[in-house]
């Protein structure tokens, strides 16, 4: 499984439905994700990727849209 299909994986579950946004738009603002599901992102991502996300990067700016988690997996880890 590639790291997009892992990650629409983790936001569908996260959501309860399919994300249905192009890979560069907001996901909090079409309303897929609310400020509440951040967390619940966060540990989804750390459990599939083996990451550790520290609380200083739990802003939604930074797991905005699909291309930024893959950026931010990126610089961070896997």
């Amino acid at each position: 499984m590639d790291k997009r299909t892992q990650i629409l994986d983790i936001i569908r579950t996260v959501a309860g439905k399919d994300p249905s946004v192009a890979p560069d738009e907001s996901l909090f603002d079409n309303g897929v994700l609310d400020s509440f599901g951040l967390q619940d992102l966060v540990t989804g991502l750390e459990k599939s990727f083996g990451v550790k996300i520290p609380d200083s990067d739990l802003t939604p700016r930074k797991f905005d849209s699909i291309e930024r988690i893959e950026e931010y997996l990126q610089e961070h880890g896997k």
